[in-house]
């Protein structure tokens, strides 16, 4: 029986880790880079050919306004981070954007959650869109200032690239919220996997069609009863036997000699 609960206990563990290691349809989850990097070239050519045209369009010219106002197209230059936050430590930011351009890399070799592969892939591409304005552009390499062109009623000027970092970390914080993980899994599946084993009370093991059914201890058959009630009846006259023999094994009282008359 202990032989028999360890054995379904490790292999419910088993099917649980590989339940969480493969997708619905049996088979391991496919890597999701090639999406991440579709994702990130597209913000990129978006960030960089959206600033090509504002450059060579509006610099030196007058904003344009669109949809009564609520949309302005104006060309500036931000020398700190996205929505010109921190202005004067280019080259922190420089050397942040590079930080997080490797960090983004180097998880994406265990990536297998696609909405975590749109995730990460908005923001390597508004970072690296940022990026090559800040090694290319003046005043200089890792001093260069990032060009901004959206600008919104109540709301600093801002460019594509930080709309996509931007999207980036909302879904991010969604997805965490979720329990979504970057191979595909969940928390609370790994939460219940570990907790299966130890709310199973009674043994379980594997049929041949692969369900779990318990482990139960056979009825007793007619067969058995009889050689049970032979087996108390040998007992009871064993006992008797034996009692019998103790009172025959028992002394008997020898009656005391009497004694002999005194001859007169």
């Amino acid at each position: 029986m202990q032989t028999t609960r360890g054995t379904s206990l490790s292999d419910d563990n088993n099917e649980a880790t590989t339940r969480r290691a493969e997708g619905s349809a049996g088979s391991p989850r496919p890597r999701r880079v090639g999406v991440l990097v579709l994702v990130a070239l597209a913000a990129l050519a978006l960030d960089v050919v959206s600033k090509v045209v504002v450059v060579a369009t509006l610099q030196d010219h007058e904003p344009i306004e669109l949809l009564g106002g609520l949309l302005t197209l104006r060309e500036t230059r931000n020398s700190g981070a996205a929505f010109s936050i921190g202005t004067g430590y280019t080259i922190i930011f420089t050397v942040i954007a590079c930080g997080v351009v490797v960090a983004i890399l180097r998880t994406a070799r265990n990536l297998r959650s696609l909405p975590w592969a749109i995730c990460l892939g908005l923001l390597l591409g508004g970072a690296i869109g940022n990026l090559i304005d800040r090694l290319l552009r003046a005043p200089g390499p890792l001093k260069g200032h990032v060009v901004d062109w959206i600008e919104l009623p109540h709301w600093p000027v801002f460019n594509l690239a930080d709309s996509a970092i931007v999207c980036g970390g909302v879904l991010a914080v969604i997805l965490a919220a979720r329990g979504l993980q970057l191979d595909g899994t969940r928390m609370s599946d790994a939460d219940e996997a570990e907790d299966e084993p130890q709310a199973k009370d009674e043994p379980q093991v594997a049929d041949e069609g692969g369900s779990k059914a318990e482990v139960r201890e056979p009825a007793p058959t007619s067969e058995s009863k009889a050689e049970t009630s032979e087996t108390s009846e040998t007992s009871e006259t064993s006992e008797n036997g034996a009692a019998d023999a103790a009172d025959t094994a028992e002394p008997q009282e020898v009656p005391a000699d009497k004694p002999e008359e005194k001859q007169s």
